[in-house]
């Protein structure tokens, strides 16, 4: 799907999504958005996912209260990439590991999001180059 179909997609989601942490959806979407404009954006498990050449790489999970997650992976499926030895020290503590090729931010609030802008960024962008 072309990449100007797939925002069309997600931003009609988003138009129709109620959640008490949309303003904090948005921003973050933008930041994702800004660390590469390689990524394709497009809906995946009811939330924005973000994909380069075809493959996942980072989705939203909106089911937490009081919070929302970016996951960062590589790929729906189980891979023996060891992601988290690739990156090697994660200074900005952002990460939380859920397996050695997915992790997990998690953030509670504008504020948090705006903080942590920079630093999400940059491990995004270490996230890509790792896995591609």
């Amino acid at each position: 799907m072309p990449k100007d179909l797939e925002a069309a997609t997600v931003n009609d989601f988003m138009d129709k999504l109620e959640h008490p942490m949309k303003r904090e959806i948005e921003a973050l979407r933008g930041i994702v958005r800004g660390a590469d404009a390689r990524l394709a954006e497009g809906i995946k498990w009811n939330a924005p996912s973000y994909s380069l050449v075809g493959e996942d790489r980072f989705t939203f999970n909106l089911q937490g209260k009081g919070m929302i997650r970016l996951i960062f992976h590589a790929g729906a499926k189980k891979n023996n990439l060891n992601i988290r030895e690739a990156l090697g020290e994660d200074p900005s503590r952002l990460l939380e590991w859920a397996a050695d090729d997915r992790a997990i931010v998690k953030l509670v609030s504008m504020n948090d999001v705006r903080e942590k802008e920079d630093e999400l960024t940059s491990v995004i962008r270490r996230w890509l180059e790792a896995t591609c």
